[in-house]
């Protein structure tokens, strides 16, 4: 299959998805998040593939955020649709995927970026790297399950704090804070990645497949719907058309 905003590479037992916007540091649009899912169902299908590393192209950013132009004029309806139809059609599939996703931190992990990081199984990081949720300085949550996802990785009170405050951390914090698991310097970030992809390939795909259940075993649904719910009620109101504002005039909101 072939495809435009993602490069796939297989070697061995490991796969490697880059995301391929440099234009736009990786931000995520839907024909992006459509092709990251697509090939995701390829490779959870190929027998040969044991584990798949997720990356982004260049040395700037994993993913930037969320293609704000995308969705700069949606209202609620369509905002709860954008954030359900992602989490079910990639988010969600990941975080499920039979197969370890490793996620390759390469520079900014911001908003739908960090998002997608945290749903992968593990997050390497390189040392450039900076991660943060900024969705409340446009008036907004996150929408891609980070309101779920990280108090589970950090704890509620640091996750309460990076959201509030939209603040990006560097990565060693991100390491102290264990929302990443290790952290190299850019020219040795993939090459640590594959080598712990690896030493998981020679283990046992069906045990993996297990643990990856057992793992997220939890009833988190409630707290996925309440954040898309409330995703989508803030797209018609007066904070996030001045903050989606603000951002595309290039200046600081007023809320």
């Amino acid at each position: 299959m072939s495809y435009d905003n993602i490069l796939l590479e297989k070697e061995d037992k490991l796969a490697v998805i880059t995301i391929n916007r440099p234009e736009s540091l990786n931000a995520l649009n839907a024909k992006t998040i459509q092709e990251i899912s697509s090939a995701m169902d390829e490779l959870n299908a190929d027998n040969d593939c044991r584990v798949i590393i997720l990356t982004g192209s260049g040395e700037k950013s994993f993913v930037a955020g969320a293609d704000i132009k995308e969705f700069s004029d949606f209202g609620q309806e369509k905002a709860e649709e954008l954030a359900r139809n992602g989490q079910n059609t990639l988010f969600n599939k990941i975080e499920t995927l039979s197969k370890p996703v490793i996620a390759a931190v390469n520079g900014f992990a911001l908003g739908g970026g960090l998002e997608l990081a945290m749903a992968c199984h593990i997050r390497y990081a390189s040392e450039n790297a900076r991660l943060g949720l900024p969705e409340v300085t446009l008036g907004l949550i996150p929408g891609y399950g980070g309101t779920q996802r990280l108090p589970k990785l950090v704890g509620k009170g640091i996750a309460n704090e990076m959201i509030f405050s939209a603040k990006m951390i560097p990565a060693a914090k991100a390491k102290e804070i264990g929302l990443v698991n290790e952290v190299y310097p850019i020219q040795e970030l993939l090459t640590k990645t594959k080598e712990l992809a690896g030493i998981i390939a020679h283990n046992s795909p069906m045990a993996i497949s297990k643990a990856i259940q057992a793992v997220n075993l939890s009833d988190t649904d409630k707290g996925f719907e309440t954040e898309i719910k409330s995703f989508g009620e803030l797209f018609d109101m007066a904070d996030k058309k001045e903050g989606v504002t603000a951002f595309l005039e290039k200046r600081k909101p007023n809320f």
